[in-house]
C-alpha cells in the first residue's frame, strides 16, 4: 500500500483550520515552572547555548525515567543538548534518559520503593499517572512542571480491515467502532491493559462516557470491556506484536491475531516508519474526539533536589519547547502544538482526511470518570463476587436534600445502574437489614449471591436482582441493625469465597447502629479481624448515605477487613463510589 498521502487541505498547502482549543506550544508552561522552583525564571533565561567546552567543568547530571514511547525522542534531545553545549546557569546538561514502563514507576512512587528515587525527572505518557500518585497522599511527591508532547488515541487497523469499514471516508464514534469490531469474527480488537496502559484507559473512559449517553450504553461499555479483556497487552510495543506478521491469508485470518488496535497516533507513526511496504496501519480518529496522551514533565521528590538539578531539569523541559526540541519530537511522531499539527505526523500514522484528526472530546476526562472506567475494568477483567447489603430502616424514606426522591429510591436507581456494568460471569447477591427483620435477626437474604448469567425457571440471576432492587422499601418504624448484620454478611461472604474473583461485601447505611441487643463495636471489629484471611481477601466496602451516617465509624469497621469507608451525601454517587472502592481494594491486594 505504501506511505499514505497527506491529509486533505494540508496536502494542497492550505492552512488547516484552527482547533477550538487555545493555541499553545505544549512544552511551555511558564506559570507552572515559576511556581515549582524559586528563581526558575533566572535559570530559564540563563539557559543559553554555549559554544565553548568550559561548561563541562561544572555539568549537571539528571536522570529521567520516561515512558517507552517518548524515551527515544528525549534521548535525541539529550544528545542535542550535549552536542551543542546547552547550559543551565553556565553548566552543561548531562541528561541520562531511560525507558521504563509507566505503571511500574507509578507503583514504585506509590509504595515509596528504593527505585522511586533513582531519577530526578519523570515523563509518563499521561497525566492520569501523575494524578494517581499525587492523589495517594502517601507517595513520593511529584511536581508537574508542564507538558512536552501530545499524541491522540485512535483505532489503528491493518489495510484490509480498514477498507472493510470504509476508511478513510467513513467516520465512526467510539461506540460504533467498538460495535463494528464486536460484530465481526474477522476483526479482532486489541488494547493496552487499562490498569497498565494510559492509551487503553483513556479510550475505555471515552467509550464509557460516550456509551453512557445512549440507552443501554452502560451494558455496551461493559460488554466491550469484557471483550477487550480477552485481548489486552501490557504496553503498546507488546500490543503491536499481536498484529498479523505478514500479508498471507493464514496470518490475516489467524484468530489469535488482532486486526485492529487501540493505539496512540505516535505509536502508529513509529510502527509505520519501520513497517514493510504494504504493512502500514490505517488510523481511525473517532468523530466524538480522540483523547490525548499529554506527556507531563514532573520533578520527583523536588524538595530533595539541589537548586542546580531543579533548574537544569526545567531548562531541559524548555529546550523541548524551542524550535529544535519541537523538531526532534515531531520527527518521532509527536504533536507539539494543539493547533499546528504537522501533516507528516498524521499521514505517517496512517491518518487521512476526512478522518477528524483534529477533533478532541467535548470535555476532557475527569479524574472521577477515569476512576469509574478503571473500576469497571477491574470488575470486568477479574469478575466479581459481591454481597450487597442495603439499609431498609425507616430513615431511608427521608428525602435527598434538594430533590423529591427518597434515599431509598435514589439508592435503588444507583444499584440498578451499577448492576448494568457487571457481566454474566459476575456473582451478585442482595441482603436488606433493619431491626428484628426476620424473627430475632436484623437481616434477611433476598437474593443469594450467585452468577448473573445463571437461570432458574427461565429467570436469570440478573433479572431476579433487578426485581429485588426495584422492590426495596423502607421498613416502617424500623431502626438500623448495623453490627449484627455486618458480621453475619461478612462471615457468609468469607465462607463462600470464590478463588479468581474479586470478593467483597458492599454495605450501604444511612445511620448508626440502633439495636441495643446487638454485639458491641469493639467485638464486631475483633471478630471481623479474626474472620479476615489475607490469602482469601474479602474487603468490606462500607458506604455511609446521608448526614446521619457515621463515616468514621464505618471506616474503622471496614479497615478491619482491608476495606474502606465512604461518605456520599447523594445516593446517586453510590455507583461511582463502589467502582472507586474496588480500585482501592485492588491496589491493596
Amino acid at each position: 500500500m505504501g506511505r499514505h498521502s497527506l491529509p486533505d487541505g494540508l496536502r494542497r498547502g492550505v492552512t488547516a483550520p484552527r482547533s477550538h482549543t487555545r493555541r499553545r506550544s505544549v512544552a511551555l508552561a511558564t506559570g507552572l515552572v515559576l511556581a515549582v522552583v524559586g528563581g526558575t525564571a533566572v535559570a530559564v533565561d540563563g539557559g543559553l547555548l554555549s559554544f565553548g567546552s568550559s561548561c563541562w567543568d561544572s555539568s549537571v547530571r539528571l536522570r529521567i525515567a520516561a515512558a517507552p514511547g517518548i524515551a527515544p525522542a528525549l534521548k535525541d534531545a539529550a544528545d542535542y543538548a550535549r552536542d551543542n553545549d546547552v547550559t543551565s546557569d553556565g553548566s552543561c546538561l548531562d541528561i541520562r534518559v531511560s525507558a521504563q514502563d509507566t505503571y511500574k514507576i507509578t507503583d514504585a512512587l506509590r509504595s515509596k520503593s528504593k527505585s522511586a528515587t533513582d531519577f530526578e525527572v519523570w515523563v509518563p505518557d499521561s497525566s492520569v499517572w501523575v494524578n494517581r500518585v499525587t492523589a495517594d497522599g502517601q507517595s513520593v511527591p511529584v511536581t508537574p512542571a508542564g507538558n512536552v508532547a501530545i499524541s491522540p488515541v485512535g483505532v489503528a487497523m491493518i489495510p484490509t480491515a480498514a477498507k472493510s469499514l470504509g476508511w478513510p471516508r467513513k467516520t465512526y464514534s467510539w461506540t460504533e467502532l467498538a460495535g463494528a469490531t464486536m460484530t465481526s469474527d474477522r476483526l479482532k480488537l486489541g488494547a493496552g491493559d487499562p490498569s497498565r496502559s494510559a492509551t487503553g484507559l483513556l479510550a475505555l473512559t471515552q467509550l464509557a462516557e460516550t456509551a453512557g449517553r445512549t440507552k443501554g450504553g452502560d451494558t455496551l461499555a461493559a460488554a466491550t470491556a469484557k471483550a477487550l479483556s480477552q485481548r489486552t497487552s501490557d504496553s503498546d510495543s507488546q500490543l503491536l506484536d499481536t498484529l498479523p506478521r505478514d500479508l498471507s491469508g493464514t496470518e490475516q485470518g489467524n484468530p489469535k491475531r488482532n486486526q485492529a488496535l487501540i493505539l496512540s497516533e505516535q505509536a502508529a507513526f513509529a510502527y509505520n516508519a519501520s513497517a514493510d511496504s504494504g504493512d502500514d496501519l490505517d488510523l481511525f480518529y473517532p468523530k466524538d474526539g480522540a483523547p490525548r496522551l499529554d506527556h507531563p514533565f514532573a520533578l520527583v521528590d523536588e524538595p530533595t533536589l539541589t537548586t542546580d538539578e531543579s533548574r537544569a531539569a526545567l531548562r531541559f523541559m524548555t529546550l523541548l519547547g524551542e524550535p529544535q526540541g519541537r523538531k526532534i519530537l515531531e520527527k518521532h511522531g509527536f504533536r507539539t502544538d494543539e493547533d499546528d499539527i504537522p501533516a507528516e505526523t498524521v499521514a505517517g500514522a496512517g491518518g487521512r482526511a476526512p478522518q477528524p484528526y483534529k477533533d478532541v472530546p467535548e470535555r476532557p476526562a475527569t479524574d472521577k470518570a477515569v476512576e469509574e472506567a478503571l473500576g469497571m475494568w477491574t470488575i470486568t477483567v477479574q469478575s466479581a463476587r459481591l454481597t450487597t447489603v442495603v439499609d431498609a430502616s425507616s430513615s431511608m424514606s427521608d428525602p435527598v436534600p434538594g430533590t423529591s426522591e427518597s434515599r431509598m429510591n435514589v439508592t435503588k436507581a444507583a444499584l440498578l445502574q451499577a448492576l448494568a456494568t457487571f457481566t454474566p460471569e459476575d456473582e451478585i447477591g442482595l441482603w436488606k437489614f433493619s431491626t428484628k427483620l426476620d424473627g430475632k435477626r436484623d437481616y434477611r437474604v433476598l437474593v443469594p449471591t450467585d452468577r448473573l448469567g445463571d437461570q432458574v425457571g427461565g429467570t436469570t440471576q440478573r433479572d431476579r436482582l433487578s426485581a429485588a432492587f426495584s422492590d426495596l422499601k423502607p421498613v416502617k418504624n424500623g431502626a438500623t441493625g448495623l453490627y449484627d448484620t455486618t458480621l453475619a454478611a461478612y462471615k457468609a461472604a468469607t465462607a463462600a469465597y470464590t478463588k479468581g474473583k474479586f470478593n467483597a461485601v458492599v454495605l450501604l447505611t444511612d445511620g448508626v447502629n440502633e439495636d441495643p441487643g446487638s454485639i458491641s463495636r469493639s467485638r464486631l471489629i475483633a471478630e471481623l479481624r479474626e474472620a479476615t484471611d489475607p490469602q482469601r481477601p474479602v474487603p468490606l466496602i462500607a458506604i455511609a448515605v446521608g448526614p446521619a451516617a457515621d463515616k468514621n465509624e464505618l471506616n474503622k469497621i471496614a479497615e478491619a477487613t482491608g476495606g474502606s469507608g465512604h461518605l456520599v451525601t447523594d445516593p446517586s454517587q453510590i455507583h461511582s463510589v463502589i467502582l472507586k472502592a474496588v480500585v482501592q481494594a485492588g491496589d491493596k491486594s
